[in-house]
């Protein structure tokens, strides 16, 4: 029996696959040899290694030395939360970790920090840092280091990276930036953002699960490795290096990359077509962070009454993935944090839904989740007669 027509709409928990990152792995997967070993086979692994380490680097302006591969995103934040980095040439100790209140949680994990060195950063109602309070909190630190998501895997909503960076340096400071759900989508370039150190994800931009990596501004390195054992990633990050899931993170980097300015473009249209159809629809429903800069691909919406759980069900049974936001989160009966520093009231924040879109999304799909939408809310809103006005 042929399954019936679905649509994907959770391209920021992973997006599918590049045809570029495909064709990449299956030519890495063909091939025997260690990227460790001196013999041709080694050197050809060698060779899919570098060209992906230069297609990531490109892809934020930075140098390929500086760029070290990694299991993920995950594992990339835990290795740049660390008390103790190298500054030009110079072993230096951070003496507190800041992170905003809205971060991933392999941020407010606060990695190798102490618990009780790492401190919260307060948001305004769209999940933007505060800036006056930044430069309030850096006063009691001597070295600071700060981590700010470049862009919010539930709201979509864009922090303000070159004004904050420019108040961490000023308090003697370095900034990390989560840009896991930027890369695509909006302008990465760690110089022009003034980042010192940046985490990527392979899967969130059309690579394969399991890779990612950690890139570095040219003068700063991590003083120690999370894993140790060989000299892998230059000693950074012990173990055979995964060259098939490299090469296509690569490959996906390079794709994601050439077709930003085109795909950001499209996007945005079909995001904005997609939010006036909603609210067409359910004028009651909101849109979270509407008044701030946002991803072009990303929608955070809730209807009054609605319950998020209950609404993914009966989406999924006609034919449409969302999500109630960071998949990361996802099973666990708990509001969402991000939500609540933002301030908004467990109910509605209880009914969030997230739509996220991504390169390869058609309008026919916007028009079948908006038709889906007709139907499931205004089923959902029957059974709550009280709601419905």
């Amino acid at each position: 029996m042929a399954m019936s027509a679905r649509a994907y709409f959770d391209w920021n928990a992973t997006a599918p696959l590049r045809p570029a990152a495909r064709a990449a792995m299956a030519e890495a997967l063909g091939r025997p040899g260690n990227a460790s070993s001196v013999h041709a086979e080694g050197r050809a692994a060698r060779g899919l290694l570098e060209k992906a380490r230069a297609q990531g680097a490109a892809l934020v302006g930075a140098e390929a030395k500086n760029v070290t591969f990694t299991s993920g995103a995950t594992e990339a934040n835990a290795l740049a939360l660390t008390p103790v980095l190298e500054v030009g040439g110079r072993k230096e100790r951070r003496d507190r970790l800041f992170v905003s209140a809205v971060e991933h949680p392999s941020v407010l994990a606060g990695g190798r920090f102490a618990p009780e060195q790492v401190e919260i950063l307060p948001v305004d109602g769209n999940g933007c840092i505060d800036l006056v309070e930044l430069e309030r909190y850096l006063l009691r630190a001597a070295r600071p280091l700060v981590s700010v998501m470049l862009a919010n895997n539930e709201t979509g909503v864009v922090q303000p990276i070159p004004a904050i960076a420019d108040i961490v340096h000023a308090a003697n400071g370095l900034l990390h930036v989560d840009a896991v759900q930027g890369v695509g989508r909006v302008d990465c370039d760690m110089t022009a953002l003034g980042a010192d150190l940046m985490s990527l994800s392979s899967h969130k931009l059309g690579g394969p699960q399991g890779a990612g990596a950690l890139v570095r501004r040219d003068d700063i390195h991590i003083a120690e490795p999370l894993i140790r054992g060989g000299g892998q990633e230059r000693g950074l990050r012990a173990g055979t290096e995964n060259v098939a899931a490299i090469a296509g993170f690569g490959a996906a980097a390079e794709a994601a990359r050439m077709a930003r300015e085109v795909d950001v473009v499209r996007m945005a249209g079909l995001r904005d077509r997609l939010e006036a159809g909603i609210k067409a629809a359910t004028p009651q429903a909101v849109v979270f962070g509407a008044s701030a800069e946002r991803l072009p691909n990303t929608t955070l919406v809730a209807v009054p009454g609605i319950k998020a759980e209950t609404a993914l069900i009966a989406f999924d049974l006609n034919g449409i993935a969302l999500s109630s936001g960071s998949a990361c989160s996802s099973g666990k009966v708990q509001a969402s944090h991000v939500l609540q520093a933002m301030g908004v009231e467990p109910a509605l924040a209880a009914s969030a839904l997230r739509i996220s879109l991504g390169w390869d999304t058609r309008e026919s799909e916007v028009e079948m989740l908006l038709t889906a939408w007709n139907t499931v809310v205004s089923s959902l809103l029957k059974k709550q007669p009280n709601m419905a006005a």
